[in-house]
């Protein structure tokens, strides 16, 4: 079989590569995994060697390159259906690509004042206008996806899907800078934080320096 690669930026701060990372790790399949140091003066440089687009992360499939997160993902629910990573039920997964999207493309202010950094713990911080109404909409949506098809598990639709690797960096930064939750949002945050791959990907977190343009003010 064609060698899997994954190529990550630092895992402290790269909310993009955390989720491919999440939904290859529940493939169960081998992978490589190369990480590119931010903020360094070769870091384009070594992007590029793997991206096209010069952003990371980048699947490396044999001769095929994919570098963007949700395509990536969408890759390997094709490639490998036993994983089960879009839900099986049409009407779940039609929900499940609409959260899925909106988080990919959405959320501007949350992004934006409130960057992922799973060193950090700035209760309070963040709280710029529009992060507000980004917070609701997002615990919203897990509510609604939980009540009407979280019944089969622990998730946002029962079994992990990538909803919930889309959804994997927002948990971190909820913990990160203090957002509070109702019962069902934090049950589905301490669920996410409990995949084992997500305790591997923050521990590796842990040991990479700093870096102090991603540090937030």
């Amino acid at each position: 079989m064609k060698e899997l690669t994954l190529v990550v930026a630092s895992k402290n701060y790269s909310s993009w590569s955390l989720r491919p990372y999440l939904a290859l790790a529940h493939t169960g399949q081998p992978f490589r995994e190369v990480v590119v140091a931010l903020g360094q003066a070769d870091t384009a440089a070594n992007i590029a060697k793997y991206s096209p687009s010069g952003r990371v992360p980048a699947l490396l499939h044999g001769d095929l390159v994919l570098w963007d997160s949700l395509a990536i993902c969408e890759y390997l629910a094709e490639q490998f259906p036993q994983a089960k990573l879009w839900p099986q039920d049409s009407a779940a997964r039609a929900l499940a690509r609409s959260v899925t999207a909106e988080m990919h493309s959405g959320f501007a202010a949350l992004r934006n004042h409130m960057p992922m950094n799973l060193h950090a713990r700035q209760p309070g911080e963040g709280r710029a206008p529009g992060v507000a109404e980004d917070i609701s909409r997002i615990t919203s949506l897990w509510k609604e996806c939980r009540t009407r098809f979280g019944q089969g598990g622990p998730f946002l639709f029962g079994a992990f899907s990538i909803a919930d690797a889309f959804y994997a960096p927002v948990v971190t930064r909820f913990v990160t800078y203090g957002v509070e939750l109702d019962a069902v949002g934090a049950a589905y945050r301490d669920a996410v934080l409990a995949l084992p791959a997500m305790k591997a990907w923050t521990e590796a977190a842990r040991h990479e320096p700093p870096v102090a343009r991603y540090e937030k003010k």
